[in-house]
């Protein structure tokens, strides 16, 4: 069987394969593309709308980002650095929309102000030093704080209603917040590949086989799902960016980079409002503050969503326990994914996180009062009836192996790359697809570094990415300059 041979191949029909072929196509037209997803149509696993939260991820409402230090200051760092590159997809997004490879920005994204709510003395000191410590740089100088009951309830009215007058709480408010529908966003971006020479999308078709050749090039045996007939594709490079599905395919390639790489699978639900006169209420989305042991992904928040023009609350997630690793998985996910070469890691990260897994096996057993009980933190007249429960995505959590030897299970997203950068995988969760053309980027300059230092590749990727090769961080002039140019084109200016 004669192979079909392309430059690249796309494994998975997501937000992060969807954004690095289109930044390829912007920086070398000539390459040709294929574009492998399981299922029959793109973006249903967890770039779908209702499987994750839409928040474009930025730092400004996500306390987990934000931890409290023993001597009772607030870590920033990692705020920082998730919001400099939720600013490279707003610049992106903002380049496609100017350009007409995106549509009207609306959509895809929308205002949705940023917001944290806490209660209590403790939580109530706490949210006023990040609030201290966070608007001292300028990526956050933007954020308002308020205790006043009456402020907040304009803010945020169903959180405030009802609520104990003599109850301590306090807010924080980012006005340019967003609510992105990431699978709306990525069915446009393959819709744009699918309008260019060179690129083809193989839906229904899964990855079978992956193995690299004496000349560096890869070989991946594909199935179609439908008729059951093989093919193969030959490519210079491949990415996996097949969610939960990345790992197990990792581990098809037998590059040495995978070694000691495991994964945790995490289940999620939503508690979901309709209910036009409740969702007109409420028009931001507003984190607090995660229960004790539970997982990152499981801060609870009450969000405005905007998903295929219609809008909604979702609250949650609700963690759980699965043994899947993706929404359409195997129930043998997990098993399958222990090798020689990770069970030393996977075993060390188990033993060390049962009470993790004790809390996401108890949030599956709760009742829908009890889920409702808890939305009641931040809605206290919330009604039972106006909310039905919804699957959101499946997550697998990082578990790699330590210096001595053991597993640690990590809560992020990493780039797995082999050293001739002829494959790369993107592992993890939380931010995600708000960060795609960070992490993207970081995979162009990792497996195509030689053109990425020539002047005509510099060039398109600051016409792209006009922060590129400057950091955010450290440039608050450039920050300005940039964002201001952003929420003007991508419609998101406080109004």
């Amino acid at each position: 069987m004669a192979s079909k041979q392309v430059d690249v191949v796309l494994v998975g029909g997501g937000v992060m394969s969807a954004t690095l072929g289109v930044m390829l196509r912007q920086l070398d037209p000539s390459l040709t593309m294929v574009m492998v997803e399981r299922l029959d149509h793109v973006a249903h696993e967890s770039t779908d709308g209702w499987n994750n939260a839409g928040t474009g991820h930025a730092g400004y409402c996500e306390l987990n980002y934000t931890p409290e230090k023993q001597d009772g200051d607030v870590e920033i760092e990692r705020a920082l650095q998730i919001n400099a590159a939720f600013e490279v997809s707003l610049q992106l997004w903002s380049y496609l929309v100017e350009e007409g490879m995106l549509p009207e920005p609306n959509e895809f994204i929308n205002r949705a102000p940023h917001q944290c709510f806490v209660w209590g003395k403790d939580n109530v000191r706490f949210l006023k030093q990040r609030h201290e410590r966070m608007t001292e740089h300028h990526l956050f100088s933007e954020m308002k704080y308020s205790e006043s009951p009456r402020e907040i309830e304009d803010w945020m009215p169903l959180v405030v209603q009802g609520r104990d007058p003599m109850q301590s709480v306090a807010a924080t408010r980012v006005e340019h917040g967003s609510d992105v529908d990431f699978g709306s966003l990525t069915r446009h971006l393959v819709k744009y590949l699918q309008s260019q020479a060179g690129f083809e999308l193989m839906l229904g078709h899964s990855v079978r086989s992956l193995s690299q050749k004496h000349d560096g090039r890869w070989e991946i045996g594909v199935r179609n799902e439908a008729s059951g007939e093989s093919e193969k594709l030959e490519a210079g490079f491949v990415f996996l960016g097949a969610g939960g599905g990345a790992l197990p395919l990792l581990q098809k390639s037998g590059i040495k980079e995978a070694r000691g790489y495991g994964g945790f699978p995490v289940s999620g639900q939503w508690l979901v409002c309709r209910k036009p006169e409740v969702v007109e209420q409420h028009d931001s989305k507003v984190y607090g503050k995660a229960p004790t042991g539970s997982p990152p992904m499981s801060v609870p928040h009450l969000d405005t969503r905007i998903i295929d023009g219609e809008p909604a609350l979702l609250f949650g997630p609700y963690a759980g326990f699965t043994t899947r690793f993706l929404k359409q998985g195997s129930m043998f996910d997990l098993f399958g994914s222990v090798k020689s070469g990770n069970i030393r890691s996977m075993l060390s990260a188990s033993k060390n996180n049962m009470d993790l897994t004790r809390y996401l096996i108890g949030e599956v057993f709760q009742s829908h009062e009890e889920r409702v009980a808890a939305l009641k933190n931040f809605y206290p007249e919330a009604s039972e009836d106006d909310w039905e429960l919804r699957m959101a995505g499946q997550r697998v959590q990082i578990i790699k192996r330590t210096a001595t030897g053991g597993g640690k299970l990590e809560f992020g997203t990493e780039i797995v790359a082999s050293s001739d950068g002829s494959l790369a995988a993107l592992l993890g969760a939380s931010p995600g697809a708000s960060t795609a053309a960070h992490a993207m980027l970081d995979v162009i300059e990792r497996c195509f570094g030689q053109q990425a230092k020539t002047e005509e590749w510099q060039q398109r990727m600051k016409r792209m990415l006009p922060s590129y090769g400057q950091s955010l961080v450290e440039n608050e002039s450039l920050l300005r300059e940039i964002r201001s140019r952003t929420l003007d084109t991508l419609q998101l200016k406080p109004r």
